[in-house]
Parts: structure tokens; C-alpha cells; sequence
């Protein structure tokens, strides 16, 4: 029973671990993307007349709509450079206060008195070595020029364009997105890479996150087949499925270890039929029959499969818990977002180990109790 309780245990914790980690990425993502994100099908513009917004705009449940054009750029600040993705946006990012809570220096602006401002991530400033107060060192922007020239001169400054940003704010989220991104205004991006109507993408924010799926549907059916309406999820189903799919190598490998387990039962009750064999021969004679004997054997292995599972689903509840209200476990990582491993217990997850457990154990327990069952005596 010990034995099967500290599996169940270690099966509901390490799957509680796995769905606070998952959560955890979710949160992560949250403050970065919208909640639907609008991009071409084929290529990575598409043309954004007026009317097109204005549909959309229509479309019940839409609170804001971000214009984005996106694009890899090289910045230079002082003596240090990087490539990076510059990503212009419109004012209605702002207003969504998507990076409210990111902001570790400076403030959120992307222009003021006509000059173009950018909001750095935490991991290009210290590459860069960006200073928010130093306003009068510019961070220079370089992008190819669209050349229909087949070779361009990169040594030439004329095959670039070139334009300046004064850094307003820094922001910390994750370091995929601290390392890599900058935030500028639209009008910025589109003279920087000579873009009129065209957009990379068009950010969506609802205002009910529970007609999430609605509003994608009606947008859908607003745009046609040309472009790709994408929820939070659908934007990282990558990441997400290599968390699922590592979930369930580990519940299938942690299942295998309590199979394992469960042929303590197995020897345990082969035993017990052997020891008791002459007592199962007096049941016989008293008037038992095989099915009587078996269901002897079987109980005493139900017994044992849920004395097992409660007691372990307890304990790995009792861990989490504790888990969740002290950190007792550390992740160990100098400079991670969070101290200890993040735990989400979910109900689903008690039913279907319990359910496990309780099936293998009793599997476990038939063919001792058939052997038990073949004790009859000869008359």
C-alpha cells in the first residue's frame, strides 16, 4: 500500500509542476501578445486599406485594433550594435497597457513633440549598454533598402536606410523577447521600411476573454481564407505541445514505474494463496465456490489499490500545497522570473492517476486470485 501511495504521490505532483509551468508560460505571453493576432496566410505583408479596419472595427466584441509592421533591423547605440526585431506599432498599443507591468525603467512613450521614442527590451539595452536618461544619444536604425537591384553594395551607406530613435523605456518580461525586440512608433517603421498601407500583422484586444473564441469566428468569416486569426495559444502551440507532450512521457514513464510497483502486490497475494491453500480448501467444503474465492483475493487487492491511491493522492496534495504556499523546491536558477518550481493542481489529473493506479493494481491482483481459485479440493 506504501509502495502504491508514494507513486501516486510522485505521479500528481510532477503533473501538478507541469501544468504550473505551462501556466506559467501562458502568463508569460500574456503581457507580451495580443489576445488574436491577424496575419497574411501566403508572405509577410498584406495590404491594410482603411475600409479593412473599419470592418473590423464593426465586428461585436472588439475593443482595440494595433497595427504592427515588424522586421529585423540593426541598431547601433554608441560603439556597440545587434540585430534586432523592431517592432512599430500604433497608439492603441499604448492604451492596451500590455507592458504596464513589464516596465523596469523609464516610461512607456513612443513619441513626444514629434520625435520618434522607442521602448527597449531589458537583455538589448545591456547588450547595447542604453542609457534612457542620456537624450541626446540617439539608437540608429539600419534596414536594406528595397533595391530591385539584384547585388547591393553593404559597404555603401546609400544601401541602407538609416533613421534614429530616442530610447524612452525599458522593459523586462522573458528573455526570448528581452533580448530580441524594440517597440516603435508605426510612422517610424513605415518610413523605415518604406511600407504604405502594408502591415505584418494586426493585433486584436477583446473585451470579454470569454467570447475569445466568438469574436475569432466572426473575424474569420469577416477576413475570408487569405488570413490566419490566432488566439494566444494557437501563436505559441509549439512551446505548448512540447510541454503536453513531455507531460504525458512522463505520466506514461511514471505509470510504468507503479506497474512495476504493483508486483509487490502480485508476489504478495501469490503468497498469501499458497499459505492459505488448505483454508481455501475448507471454504470449498463449507460450500464456496470459485467466483467466492476469487472476489476474496480481488478485494484484498481493491483494498490495497485504493487504501494506496487515497493515501497518495492525499500526500501529493498535502505536497502541493505546500509547495504552492512556501516554495519549498527552488528552481536552482540565478535570475529566473520566479524562485521556486510553479504548481497547478487540476482535478483532472487526481481522477485519471487514481484511475490508473486502481486499474493496475487490480490487474495485478486477478491472476493471483485465479491461482487462489484453482485450490479446490479433489473429491
Amino acid at each position: 500500500m506504501l509502495g502504491v501511495g508514494v507513486g501516486t504521490m510522485a505521479l500528481v505532483v510532477v503533473l501538478s509542476v507541469f501544468n504550473g509551468l505551462e501556466d506559467f508560460q501562458r502568463s508569460l505571453y500574456k503581457s507580451f501578445d495580443a489576445d488574436l493576432k491577424i496575419s497574411p496566410l501566403t508572405g509577410k505583408n498584406f495590404d491594410c486599406p482603411p475600409f479593412l479596419l473599419q470592418k473590423l472595427r464593426k465586428i461585436e466584441g472588439i475593443r482595440n485594433i494595433n497595427q504592427v509592421i515588424e522586421e529585423n533591423v540593426l541598431v547601433r547605440y554608441r560603439d556597440a550594435q545587434m540585430v534586432v526585431n523592431l517592432k512599430g506599432v500604433d497608439d492603441n498599443f499604448l492604451k492596451q497597457e500590455r507592458l504596464k507591468n513589464a516596465l523596469i525603467d523609464g516610461k512607456l512613450k513612443l513619441k513626444e513633440n514629434g520625435i520618434s521614442e522607442a521602448i527597449v527590451g531589458s537583455g538589448v539595452a545591456i547588450t547595447l549598454g542604453i542609457d534612457v536618461d542620456a537624450f541626446f544619444t540617439p539608437l540608429e536604425v539600419w534596414f536594406p533598402r528595397n533595391t530591385k537591384s539584384k547585388t547591393i553594395d553593404f559597404t555603401s551607406s546609400d544601401a541602407f536606410n538609416k533613421m534614429s530613435l530616442i530610447p524612452s523605456g525599458i522593459f523586462a518580461i522573458e528573455q526570448q523577447y528581452d533580448d530580441n525586440y524594440i517597440f516603435a512608433p508605426l510612422t517610424f517603421a513605415q518610413n523605415l521600411f518604406n511600407y504604405n498601407n502594408e502591415r505584418t500583422s494586426l493585433e486584436v484586444q477583446i473585451i470579454d476573454s470569454e467570447e475569445i473564441n466568438k469574436v475569432q469566428e466572426r473575424i474569420k468569416q469577416t477576413l475570408g481564407k487569405n488570413f490566419i486569426v490566432q488566439n494566444q495559444d494557437q501563436q505559441h502551440a509549439s512551446l505548448l505541445r512540447a510541454i503536453k507532450i513531455e507531460k504525458l512521457f512522463v505520466f506514461l514513464t511514471l505509470t510504468f514505474i507503479i506497474g512495476i510497483a504493483s508486483f509487490n502486490i502480485f508476489f504478495s497475494l501469490s503468497m498469501l494463496a499458497i499459505e492459505k491453500k488448505e483454508d481455501i480448501k475448507t471454504l470449498y467444503a463449507i460450500g464456496a465456490n470459485t467466483k467466492m474465492i476469487q472476489r476474496i483475493f480481488l478485494s484484498e487487492g481493491a483494498i490495497v489499490a485504493f487504501s494506496g491511491a487515497i493515501v497518495g493522492l492525499i500526500m501529493g496534495y498535502g505536497l502541493c500545497l505546500l509547495q504552492q504556499t512556501y516554495g519549498l523546491i527552488s528552481m536552482g536558477i540565478v535570475g529566473a522570473l520566479i524562485d521556486a518550481y510553479p504548481v497547478k493542481m487540476q482535478l483532472s489529473d487526481f481522477f485519471f492517476t487514481a484511475l490508473v493506479v486502481v486499474i493496475i493494481t487490480m490487474i495485478a491482483s486477478y491472476f493471483p486470485a485465479k491461482k487462489a481459485a484453482l485450490a479446490k479440493p479433489l473429491i
